[in-house]
């Protein structure tokens, strides 16, 4: 009897299991046709920063598409740089900003990144910011 139980439980779980898996298909981000994003600068060099004063540094882009852009997701490279940026959509011939502010806690030369996703590319862009703590 209580292999049967057993049995009956293992059944249930298994095709529940079945029940919650997403299909690959809908969790590709499609690219919006027509929108078109042009960066400004994609590496932004800081020189020399202080140390234990946030700097923020701001990638500015345009949409140069015929249809407007949302950035999707916006994610700092490690836990010392926070992101912001614009979360309505952008028209066509627009400007807007991805910020980042970095924490300089730690002397000497650094280099980060922000991985920005929108629907106007396929790959997400990879920015760039450099510079040395003193």
């Amino acid at each position: 009897m209580k292999a049967i139980k057993i049995s009956l439980l293992a059944l249930t779980l298994g095709l529940m299991s079945f029940s919650v898996v997403t299909p690959v298909k809908d969790m590709i981000v499609k690219v919006a046709e027509g929108s078109s994003i042009k960066w400004k600068s994609e590496q932004i060099d800081l020189g020399q920063i202080p140390q234990g004063k946030p700097v923020t540094i701001e990638f500015e882009f345009e949409n140069t598409g015929k249809t407007a852009v949302i950035i999707t997701n916006v994610k700092a490279s490690c836990g010392c740089t926070a992101t912001d940026y614009t979360k309505e959509p952008i028209a066509p011939g627009k400007k807007a900003q991805v910020k980042a502010t970095y924490n300089a806690a730690a002397k000497g030369a650094f280099t980060k990144t922000v991985t920005v996703t929108t629907n106007a590319e396929e790959a997400p862009k990879v920015l760039s910011f450099k510079g040395t703590v003193i």
